[in-house]
């Protein structure tokens, strides 16, 4: 394979939607050839910003093999999960069926294909309910909802293809992503949208009434659940650092990504209130089942081993990032 990142052709898979068009812009920004393939069920052709789209269901094996045959890949990034945890409870089949059935379409065209290196953008959602926090890398997995199995199952099948058929992978699991382009042209654009920052900054900008807070009595400093967000760059920086050794050494690894340090639900409402300068309406409901009071995790393997370092990890920057692109959009 060449150093030049020019001649390095990387399929960013799910590359429309919020984490995966803020990695294309990255990858762009370090002169790596970026072919993006969506079906835009949950992204927006306008996210992405650069490189080649296309328009494609990970469900339409021949479709892929199209793709694959029409472009000479180095590697391969996966963001084209679904997500929501409720949903998954009451509709699991779907999240099976794209999270699993689909990411094996894709990972047998890369086997035909002798495409050997894949980012697989996981969840810490599969270690389920902590045993300890935070979560490092040797914490039992268990998870306890279809999407956190839906997502060990694929780390699964990544091991097992590794053993079989030396497809090497880098797993990358976390929590909440979180933010904005620092430069405005990208953000979080979930629809329905269920995260609790751009929720938040929905109740500033008068896009909705109130933010609902489920729960104040749980086991932290003032009753509200404590979680652990990543700023959106420093979670592509991530990937882009794994991806990079993935290339170079050829080996397969998993790694946690987190700030570093959680915010309470009521601490994420009081720094958007100081950042927006709004009086943001709040709404008090009953504790979600399955909600942990803190999850946080562990991020000292990825650091060490990936030299990684989140350039964002103030909340309140990662708040303002957030706000200036709510602004653009309310």
């Amino acid at each position: 394979m060449t150093n030049n990142k020019q001649q390095i052709t990387i399929l960013v898979v799910g590359g429309a939607g919020y984490i995966g068009s803020h990695m294309v812009k990255m990858l762009l920004g370090v002169d790596y050839k970026v072919v993006t393939l969506d079906n835009l069920s949950g992204g927006y052709r306008d996210a992405v910003i650069g490189g080649e789209f296309e328009y494609v269901d990970l469900a339409n094996k021949t479709e892929l093999e199209r793709v694959f045959k029409k472009h000479q890949f180095d590697a391969v990034m996966h963001f084209a999960s679904h997500i929501q945890v409720g949903e998954s409870v009451i509709k699991p089949a779907i999240y099976y069926e794209n999270n699993v059935v689909n990411t094996l379409n894709l990972l047998d065209v890369m086997v035909e294909y002798d495409v050997k290196s894949f980012i697989f953008s996981s969840t810490a959602a599969i270690f389920g309910e902590p045993e300890y926090t935070p979560i490092d890398e040797k914490h039992p997995m268990n998870p306890i909802n279809p999407y956190g199995r839906s997502k060990l199952m694929v780390e699964q099948i990544l091991a097992d293809y590794d053993n079989a058929y030396n497809l090497k992978s880098i797993c990358l699991r976390y929590f909440n992503a979180a933010g904005a382009d620092p430069d405005g042209l990208l953000g979080e654009r979930h629809e329905p949208e269920t995260h609790l920052i751009p929720l938040i900054l929905q109740a500033a900008s008068g896009r909705r009434e109130s933010i609902s807070i489920f729960g104040r009595d749980y086991d932290t400093p003032d009753g509200t659940c404590i979680r652990d967000y990543i700023h959106i760059v420093d979670l592509c920086s991530a990937h882009l650092l794994a991806l990079e050794k993935l290339i170079k050494e050829k080996k397969s690894h998993a790694f946690n990504l987190g700030n570093g340090k959680g915010f309470s639900v009521q601490e994420v409402i009081d720094v958007a209130r100081e950042v927006t300068g709004k009086d943001i309406q709040t709404a008090n409901e009953i504790r979600r089942e399955g909600d942990p009071a803190i999850l946080l995790s562990d991020a000292t393997l990825a650091r060490e081993e990936l030299c990684w370092k989140p350039q964002y990890s103030e909340l309140s920057i990662i708040i303002e990032h957030a706000w200036q692109r709510e602004k653009r959009h309310c």
